[in-house]
C-alpha cells in the first residue's frame, strides 16, 4: 500500500508530473493482485468507495456519473438507431448501466480482461454495478482486440472506457485499434473512447486526431468535468463513419421524461453540445478540420468550430 500514508491516499504518474490528487482514506475495503493489475477499492471520508487500478483511480461512487454518463450518451444520442452496443473495458459497470438505460438500445456486449475487476465492482460499488444484471447485456470475459477480429460490422456503437496510456492500455490509443473499431461498426456506426485531458495532453489527442480523420470522415472531441480525474477533467474522442454526423446537434434529444426515467445526474441536450466548445488554448493545438471530397461541387471543409467552407475547382 505504498499509496497510502498517514490515512491519505495519494496518486501520481509520469502522466501528470509535478501534480498528485489525494483522498482521505477510512477503510480498505479491497487489495489484491489480479493476473493483469493491482487492484484495490478503498472507502474514502467525502467520495464513497473508490477503485484503484495500479495506483490509479478509476471512479469514485460521489463523480463517476459525470464520466458514465458523457461517454455513453454523447454517442448513444448522436446516432439515429443505436441497436447494438459494445463496450470495450468498463469493468466495473458504471457504462453499462447508462446504455442499458437508453430506449433504442437492444443489446449490449461487455468485453472486460479482467475478471476480478466486474466482481470487485459487484460487491463494493453496487450502484455502478447494477448493469451487469440487465437482460440486454452480454459478458464476455477477454481481449478486446480479439473479440473486434472476430466480429466484423457488428455494432452501431462501440464504447472504449480504458485507463490511461500506461503499458497494455497504451494500445488502445493507437491507430491499429481505431482501424479495428472502424471493421467492426456497421454503416453509420459510430465510436467513443476516453480520450485524456486538454490540461495535461493536448500532443496525444492532436496525435489521435490526426489518425482518427484518416480513418472516418466525422471526428470531434468532447469532455466533461471530473473532480477526482487528473486536473479536474477528461475529454473524449468522437468518431463516425456516417458523414452526414454532426456530434454537436443531438439526434436524439432526451426529453425531460426520459432524463428522470434514466435518473441522469449529468448530461442532457444542452450539455451535449456545449461538451464540444473548448477552450482557446486547446482548440488552436489541437484544431483540424476534415475534408469530404464530391467530384462534382468540390470540397466541403467542415472545421471544429462548425463553420463551413466550400471550394469548386475546374476539371481539365
Amino acid at each position: 500500500m505504498d499509496h497510502i500514508k498517514d490515512g491519505w491516499f495519494t496518486e501520481s504518474c509520469t502522466l501528470w508530473p509535478g501534480q498528485a490528487m489525494s483522498l482521505q482514506v477510512e477503510e480498505v475495503l479491497y487489495h489484491k493482485k489480479s493476473k493483469f493489475q493491482d487492484v484495490m477499492v478503498f472507502k474514502s471520508k467525502t467520495y464513497g468507495n473508490v477503485l484503484v487500478l495500479d495506483g490509479v483511480i478509476q471512479c469514485t461512487e460521489r463523480d463517476e456519473f459525470a464520466y458514465q454518463e458523457m461517454i455513453a450518451n454523447l454517442p448513444l444520442c448522436s446516432h439515429p438507431c443505436p441497436k447494438k452496443v459494445l463496450i470495450i473495458g468498463g469493468g466495473d459497470g458504471g457504462v453499462l448501466r447508462e446504455v442499458v438505460k437508453h430506449p433504442l438500445v437492444e443489446s449490449a456486449v461487455l468485453c472486460e480482461i479482467d475478471e476480478d475487476v466486474i466482481n470487485v465492482s459487484k460487491k463494493f460499488l453496487p450502484g455502478m454495478a447494477k448493469g451487469f444484471f440487465s437482460p440486454k447485456i452480454t459478458l464476455h470475459i477477454g481481449d478486446g482486440f480479439e473479440f473486434m477480429k472476430q466480429n466484423q460490422d457488428a455494432f452501431d456503437i462501440i464504447i472504449t472506457d480504458s485507463s490511461d496510456p500506461v503499458g497494455p492500455a497504451e494500445s488502445l490509443f493507437k491507430e491499429s485499434y481505431y482501424q479495428l473499431m472502424k471493421a467492426a461498426l456497421r454503416s453509420g456506426g459510430i465510436i467513443c473512447s476516453q480520450g485524456e485531458c486538454q490540461w495535461l495532453h493536448l500532443e496525444l489527442i492532436k496525435e489521435m486526431q490526426t489518425f482518427c480523420k484518416t480513418l472516418f470522415p466525422v471526428v470531434d472531441y468532447a469532455y466533461s468535468t471530473i473532480p477526482t480525474y487528473p486536473s479536474g477533467q477528461i475529454g473524449f474522442m468522437l468518431c463516425s463513419k456516417n458523414p452526414e454526423t454532426n456530434f454537436r446537434e443531438p439526434v436524439k434529444a432526451l426529453s425531460k421524461e426520459e432524463k428522470e426515467r434514466m435518473s441522469l445526474k449529468y448530461y442532457n441536450p444542452e450539455i451535449h453540445k456545449a461538451s464540444f466548445v473548448l477552450p482557446e488554448f486547446a482548440r488552436k493545438v489541437s484544431w483540424f478540420q476534415i475534408v469530404i471530397v464530391c467530384p462534382t461541387l468540390g470540397s466541403a471543409i467542415h472545421t471544429t468550430d462548425g463553420y463551413f467552407l466550400l471550394f469548386t475547382w475546374c476539371l481539365v
